[in-house]
């Protein structure tokens, strides 16, 4: 099967194909930290990995794109072009989230202790996800604050993600129970993951933890004459 895999939602822009076909197998990433202006580096980012794994559009057999936590602008410029290409393709387009692949990339595989993947969010709030040590989900994404975390976060927790610090220090843990403090997913994981997704479970929606500080203005509006 071959993926086209995108990112969109933090900092980083990235985009990649991998192939995991006995006789066809490759892998080809394009990726850079831009904070900002994904919409002005995806389209080139895509164009190269295509061509440096000889891919043409009508060779892939899905799409797979991060679907948050993230920015709401970032999201929605991955998740426009995703569906673009499912829409015109006629393949399936599945949703990853930014989580799960940090998990993916973090998860100890050891039957031990569980890890908490958790990107910074504002003032003491982090977006946070709980997974087993080999990387499965056991619980649902959300806004937690640190004294909740404090709280109900077992004592052998393992942490990773932008928040892993944070949290580490609030709740007094040892600094080897921070695995990563990756800020981002990788896109290689993103990819992997991408291969196995249910596209009938992991849809292309934004995964929003929180509305958005900007809201359309209902009240005082003056109408045009």
């Amino acid at each position: 099967m071959r993926v086209l895999a995108i990112d969109t939602a933090l900092a980083n822009c990235a985009a990649a194909v991998l192939d995991n076909g006995a006789e066809t197998a490759c892998f080809e990433a394009c990726n850079e930290e831009i904070g900002r202006g994904h919409a002005e580096v995806l389209m080139d980012m895509i164009g190269e990995v295509m061509a440096e794994t000889s891919t043409a559009f009508s060779d892939l057999d899905r799409v797979a794109v991060t679907v948050g936590p993230g920015s709401f602008t970032g999201l929605r410029v991955g998740l426009a072009v995703a569906r673009g290409f499912g829409l015109v393709l006629g393949k399936p387009v599945v949703g990853i989230t930014t989580l799960a692949a940090i998990a993916r990339s973090n998860a100890p595989a050891d039957n031990g202790a569980p890890l908490l993947v958790a990107l910074t969010g504002k003032g003491n709030e982090v977006y946070c996800q709980e997974f087993t040590s080999l990387g499965d989900k056991s619980g649902e994404a959300a806004v937690r604050t640190l004294d909740d975390l404090a709280a109900t976060l077992p004592r052998s927790i393992r942490l990773a993600g932008s928040a892993a610090e944070k949290i580490a220090q609030a709740l007094d843990l040892p600094q080897d129970q921070i695995i990563s403090r990756m800020e981002f997913a990788a896109i290689r994981e993103v990819a992997e993951l991408g291969l196995v997704a249910d596209p009938v479970v992991s849809t292309p929606s934004p995964l929003y933890l929180r509305p958005p500080d900007a809201t359309p203005q209902t009240r005082g509006r003056i109408e045009r004459q």
